[in-house]
């Protein structure tokens, strides 16, 4: 993205503090996988969100009136092993700050900075160490009193912040469907190319081989490869079984690019056409996720999508004979998650599952312009469960897809993938 954009987003920010409060973002550390082993680094999502910053353990420090960071020092000997480090000065350079110094000054420093500062907002949680060694300073200082200085009287969570990430600009918007248009081609790559006698792992090395091919960091969370009954296992991930015939394959998988994600479902045959009953399963779910997206508008309620999903599988499960009993009453009893036990989507963005509250002052918040959600009914049938038809047992199935709620007219991010019955059995033959 263009420097200035994380220069505007400071500034904002700035403005919204008022006098006497501070927000301190740490950047992401660098995590063992094992022994001296690190994870491939990904930076924290709200500390690149302001600094557009790609190196670990930063600080960014903002006040109405001063700005401030934290940097790695410059370092010869270490940059040989692990890449050239930005510096304290291009970072101020390219961020416009008042100040920057090297990230060994930050404990001798940070007692300056919360000084006579009433409220410290930081996202507690992320870190215990932090928080608590955070929670000891701001102690310390408060025993300061009768030197006239304090220690903030309040720490929050900055959620303010996350409001601001909600609602996509125009430039991350473009970055959401460049992740959906990569997506597509990993999920489209699947349709024409699986086989009976395949593994779920060999799928998921399609899906991340496509994804790096063009430009993505890889998946934006765990695929989830699931054929025959793993796909009632809402969060399967293990993808190592073999593809039997005539099984659905449910895949769930989005890439991400320059930090922000996909989030996709899709289900088709193992062979070249769904069975009756897989096929009657598909379309109820199709045609449920499709009125779901209708609904998807500027001022209606989030949960309202989600109630209204509910009565519209609740009916058809009624109406194929798999729940009985008046509707009001099987939705009051919540007979229905059985076979339905998940919400209907979530927001999206630089998280797959993005930032922001869905209550505010208990009540749903109404969507508006800009916000991102997936929408992802879905039914799942236990393999187990001899109360259900047999031709039912361990079907699962969930369509997913990202939207942009726009006016009374939402947009389809990941429209160009396929979900018709017609559709995908073309492309399976």
């Amino acid at each position: 993205m263009d420097q200035n954009i994380f220069r505007k987003r400071i500034r904002e920010i700035q403005n919204l503090l008022k006098e006497s409060e501070v927000l301190l973002i740490f950047a992401a550390p660098q995590k063992i996988r094992n022994r001296d082993v690190e994870y491939k680094f990904r930076q924290d999502s709200d500390y690149y969100y302001l600094t557009g910053i790609e190196e670990e353990d930063g600080v960014l420090v903002l006040r109405r009136d001063f700005s401030s960071h934290f940097a790695l020092p410059k370092d010869k000997e270490k940059e040989i092993w692990t890449g050239i480090r930005l510096g304290k000065e291009e970072i101020k350079r390219r961020l416009e700050l008042d100040q920057s110094f090297d990230l060994g000054e930050w404990d001798s420093k940070i007692s300056d900075i919360l000084t006579n500062q009433f409220t410290l907002y930081h996202f507690f949680g992320k870190d215990s160490k932090r928080d608590s060694e955070l929670l000891e300073l701001i102690s310390s200082l408060n025993r300061r009193l009768r030197e006239g200085k304090f220690g903030p009287q309040r720490w929050e969570i900055p959620n303010f912040l996350h409001e601001m990430r909600m609602l996509k600009s125009q430039e991350e918007i473009e970055k959401l469907k460049e992740s959906s248009r990569i997506t597509a081609l990993g999920h489209e790559r699947l349709f024409r190319e699986t086989k009976v006698g395949m593994y779920e792992f060999e799928l998921e090395s399609i899906l991340e081989s496509e994804y790096l091919k063009h430009g993505a960091w890889g998946g934006g969370y765990g695929h989830i490869v699931a054929a025959g009954k793993n796909a009632t296992i809402l969060h399967y991930t293990t993808n190592r079984a073999k593809i039997g015939d005539n099984e659905l394959i449910l895949v769930d998988s989005g890439a991400e690019k320059d930090y922000y994600t996909a989030d996709v479902t899709r289900v088709f045959p193992s062979g070249k056409k769904f069975t009756s009953e897989q096929r009657t399963i598909y379309q109820l779910v199709l045609d449920v996720q499709k009125q779901a997206i209708l609904d998807t508008k500027q001022g209606v309620e989030f949960n309202a999508v989600h109630e209204k999903t509910v009565k519209n599988l609740t009916s058809g499960l009624i109406d194929l004979g798999l729940l009985k009993g008046e509707l009001s009453e099987v939705i009051e009893k919540g007979e229905y998650r059985r076979f339905y036990m998940h919400r209907t989507g979530h927001y999206l963005g630089m998280d797959v599952h993005d930032v922001g509250r869905y209550f505010e002052n208990g009540k749903s918040k109404p969507m508006q312009n800009g916000l991102v959600v997936t929408v992802e009914p879905g039914l799942y049938f236990d393999p187990t469960d001899e109360t259900i038809p047999a031709g039912f047992r361990g079907i699962g199935v969930r369509i997913e897809d990202d939207v942009l709620v726009n006016g009374d007219t939402p947009i389809v991010l990941t429209s160009m993938i396929a979900k018709e019955v017609d559709e995908i059995e073309a492309m399976r033959n």
